[in-house]
């Protein structure tokens, strides 16, 4: 598998030979589990076939129970600077109902050795556990804040079919989740996280200065991106395609020096689309003369039409000819952007 990642880097080069590479990203699973020898042989691969900025972020993906103090030394005297640790909470019982492998103990040592090699980390904590009370998500995020990582990333729980958290909810174990309790407890973390110096730059994300994930930004703000192996989803601003899932099939096209890539091409109203939902989630919004320049006139008149409900009721507000969300109307910028989608073409 290894060795079809690297010739699937080295294939795909002239696909962002007018590019400067800023972040490479191992995630999609648990990249913990590969050899150090292995990191090392696909971030080699991309210097060598691509140009890569002077200090690009190198990110690993990991779970607590992936990350020994070894693993962490070995990972830190390598290219890789940032690592994204899948904590989830800090309290045993949202653990088992997540079915997460780690447990408190593993997340807290884990941050511990982390901090030591570290300087960029970021975790992912889960709010709106069913019946979860203030005190305890406050509590959950006090842990984290005790560690003095400069990244978060937060986010509702949502309930997949067929897990045990589905079947705990459908036999009335535990009680369904409310949207309620989950925008409670995401206004109580803004607020904490602002208050200890984080910048709120996107609906999920929270970063101190200087700690954006460059990664994540730029899927928000539209640039260019290579996604290496099965399934991993590709965009060059006007097309997007995304690789075969099937491990198989794509070990055996990548040794025929084929990529096993389907591509589809968006139009307009896909673009267009696709800027506010992202616009909306984040900091920079949704820049009306941009709408204009690359859409035209037609698109952002239906923008300012469709918008003028949610400025009339402080969720959305303009500034500088920028649509961003208000305070209140971050926790629905989702429902919000589908709003403005447009469903047909001009």
């Amino acid at each position: 598998m290894v060795a079809a990642l690297a010739n699937e880097i080295a294939m795909r080069k002239d696909e962002f030979k007018d590019e400067v590479v800023e972040t490479i990203y191992f995630g999609g699973g648990t990249p913990s589990i590969l050899e150090i020898a292995d990191l090392r042989w696909l971030i080699e691969e991309v210097f060598q076939h691509y140009n890569v900025t002077e200090n690009p972020e190198i990110t690993v993906e990991a779970n607590p129970d992936d990350l020994s103090e070894e693993r962490i030394i070995a990972l830190s005297q390598n290219k890789v600077n940032r690592l994204s640790i899948g904590i989830q909470s800090f309290f045993e019982d949202d653990l088992k109902l997540m079915n997460r492998a780690h447990n408190v103990v593993e997340a807290k040592q884990c941050l511990e050795i982390a901090t030591k090699y570290f300087d960029n980390i970021t975790i992912d904590l889960i709010y709106g556990m069913p019946e979860m009370s203030r005190e305890k998500w406050l509590q959950n995020i006090q842990t984290a804040l005790s560690f003095n990582i400069p990244h978060i990333s937060s986010y509702a729980l949502t309930v997949e079919p067929k897990t045990a958290l589905h079947q705990f909810i459908q036999k009335g174990v535990i009680a369904p989740l409310d949207d309620d309790l989950a925008q409670e407890h995401f206004h109580l973390l803004v607020d904490t996280l602002e208050e200890h110096g984080f910048i709120h730059y996107e609906l999920s994300n929270f970063g101190k200065e200087g700690y954006f994930s460059k990664n994540n930004s730029s899927y928000w703000l539209g640039k260019k991106y290579l996604g290496i192996g099965p399934s991993a989803h590709s965009y060059d601003g006007e097309k997007r395609g995304w690789n075969i899932a099937n491990n198989s099939l794509y070990l055996k096209s990548l040794a025929n020096n084929e990529l096993p890539i389907e591509i589809e091409t968006l139009t307009k109203t896909d673009r267009y689309n696709e800027y506010i939902m992202t616009g909306l989630r984040t900091i920079w919004g949704v820049s009306l003369d941009r709408i204009e320049n690359e859409f035209g006139v037609n698109y952002r008149n239906y923008l300012q039409q469709h918008a003028a409900k949610y400025l009339e009721d402080h969720l959305l507000f303009v500034d500088d000819n920028i649509i961003r969300t208000t305070k209140r109307g971050k926790f629905l910028s989702d429902g919000i952007a589908s709003d403005l989608f447009l469903l047909n073409l001009e």
